[in-house]
């Protein structure tokens, strides 16, 4: 079974404008939520990403800290560009 990342929402979490930092909580729609840092300058980039500890991890099923949704970090890059969730989120 390969697992698939579907971004259902996005809201921002903290922000330092001046350095251009971003910190993102997002939700898959298999219910998983995921902390992102985002860094804007030169171009929006994903600094790191983490699970948040509220379901066990879809892929290894551990109920602690892994570092499983590192491995999906282009998909998910991918659908905060692509799909604007960065530009409808910072926009609130």
């Amino acid at each position: 079974m390969s697992y698939k990342p579907v971004i259902t929402n996005v809201t921002k979490a903290s922000s330092n404008d001046k350095e251009g930092l971003y910190e993102f909580i997002i939700k898959l729609a298999d219910g998983t939520e995921c902390r992102a840092f985002y860094n804007r300058f030169p171009e929006w980039r994903m600094t790191n990403i983490s699970r948040l500890l509220k379901t066990p991890c879809p892929i290894c099923r551990k109920d602690f800290i892994c570092k499983c949704m590192e491995a999906f970090t282009g998909e998910l890059e991918d659908q905060m560009i692509g799909d604007n969730w960065i530009e409808k989120t910072t926009a609130e």
